[in-house]
């Protein structure tokens, strides 16, 4: 809030009307090789690791266990932890570790405790056998989640506290990149390790378990990252003034501020429904896209190969897509843009039920999923960001939303099991194209009411701010 009671713009928001500069191609290019802005690309690569293997991966093992569809479907429950991570947020940002902290500083003490109990939760995962105990298998999928999220919560309010302005764009898609190759590697990586374990004459259950423990070493990239990093100026301005504050009314403060916030916005329900459905269309079919693949016939490596492949160029190409849409356009046209595509792109797995183990048909429909995936999560992440406004809770308002996104991946996917065997895979894709509607309507509706205006601290067309 300014002295007059009007609230504060930051200079990052994103206007409807007022034009962006663009930078030379110099400019643009240089960026994402400053110090900080690759840091955040790794630290994007931590992030996006763990998400697979206790999702798609996961679930990829589970089918070859021969565990049924309707149990596999259930199984996007363990999400859990990255749609409530909202409630321990405050914890991360305001509480000091009380060694690591001393030495590292107070964001990179949280991340590097969140790496070491994610290493050691993905070994765990990893020693489980999902056609012996799916119960444990839930067990060690939770716990990685728990870890995976609260990573998430310390490396957003890192990026955000350590980019300078000028960086932080370069910064989210810098992040969205190291995210998906991340993620990519947990997934094509994973698969590709697992059937090299399986030539070397190991069983099933320990061919997973071996590439399991090789993404589990994979985590040590994230822990020399944040090695590495430079605690952000910031901090030592929080720390002092935690020194000087109760521990537990410090939490207290960060929660009820971030919530407090949020109810400055006239339309707060239909801004937080819309964040949990714009994803939607691509959390339904991402959950049931492996076994997909799997009762279709196709080898572990053919669908390693094209997912590391052209599948990896696409996400990168659509990654600085959506860079380029959210510059070149407002930032509801650019929503648009990315709504309608990752919807569309759901229809190309439809075709592929219908034409069966055609590799030149899944080669098609991942680059199309991937792209139009990757141009969407650029722009709905340049929209999250915009929405946090006050920097005193930038990390918990970020994990608020980013939880809520989460919704839809973790509760409104868990029945896509069950949906994908009463209708067929053809249908079921279909069906996830169809999921866009609510949110897209959504959109629309914010859109007419002004929403999207109020990012420039201009009136709607009520006259008053949103």
């Amino acid at each position: 809030m300014t002295a007059s009671g009007e609230r504060a713009v930051p200079a990052t928001a994103i206007s409807e009307e007022t034009p962006i500069e663009k930078p030379s191609w110099g400019e643009t290019l240089g960026v994402y090789l400053r110090r900080r802005v690759l840091i955040v690309l790794f630290l994007g690569f931590s992030a996006g690791l763990p998400l697979a293997l206790s999702g798609s991966t996961l679930l990829r093992w589970m089918a070859e266990a021969g565990v049924d569809l309707g149990t596999i479907g259930l199984f996007a429950l363990v999400g859990t932890p990255y749609t409530v991570k909202f409630l321990w947020a405050p914890l991360v940002d305001a509480l000091d570790l009380p060694l690591l902290s001393r030495v590292l500083g107070r964001r990179r003490a949280w991340l590097v405790l969140t790496q070491l109990l994610l290493l050691s939760a993905i070994v765990f995962l990893g020693m489980c056998d999902p056609a012996t105990d799916s119960w444990l298998v839930a067990l060690g999928a939770l716990i990685v989640a728990t870890a995976s999220a609260t990573q998430d919560i310390v490396i957003d309010a890192f990026r955000v506290e350590s980019l300078a302005e000028s960086e932080q764009a370069a910064g989210m898609a810098s992040y969205v990149a190291g995210y998906r190759i991340g993620m990519l590697a947990s997934m094509a990586g994973a698969l590709f390790l697992v059937s090299e374990f399986e030539r070397w004459d190991l069983s099933l259950h320990a061919a997973w378990t071996a590439g399991y423990l090789v993404m589990a070493a994979l985590v040590v990239i994230g822990i020399a990252t944040s090695l590495v990093a430079t605690e952000p100026q910031k901090s030592a301005t929080v720390e002092a003034t935690h020194a000087r504050q109760n521990p537990l009314m410090r939490v207290i403060a960060a929660a009820v501020g971030a919530f407090a916030d949020f109810r400055q916005y006239r339309q707060v329900g239909a801004i937080l429904a819309f964040v949990v459905l714009f994803k939607f269309t691509d959390a339904l079919a991402g959950v049931m896209t492996a076994p997909f693949v799997y009762e279709l016939g196709f080898s572990r490596d053919v669908y390693a190969a094209i997912i590391k492949g052209v599948g990896l160029a696409a996400t990168l190409i659509g990654g600085f897509a959506g860079g380029f849409v959210a510059r070149a356009y407002p930032l509801a046209a650019s929503l648009w843009i990315g709504g309608i595509l990752q919807a569309i792109a759901n229809l190309a797995f439809s075709w592929q039920a219908v034409v069966g183990a055609d590799v030149a048909w899944l080669t098609f429909a991942i680059v199309v999923e991937n792209f139009a995936s990757a141009i969407g999560t650029v722009i709905f992440v340049a929209y999250l960001s915009a929405l946090c406004r006050n920097p005193l809770h930038t990390a918990t308002q970020y994990a608020l939303l980013t939880a809520l996104a989460a919704v839809g991946r973790t509760y409104l996917s868990s029945p896509a099991g069950f949906i994908a065997a009463a209708t067929g895979w053809g249908m079921f894709f279909a069906l996830c194209a169809v999921a866009a509607v609510p949110g897209l309507a959504l959109l629309a509706w914010l859109q007419r009411r002004g929403h999207f205006t109020s990012f420039a601290g201009r009136p709607n067309e009520t006259g008053s701010a949103a």
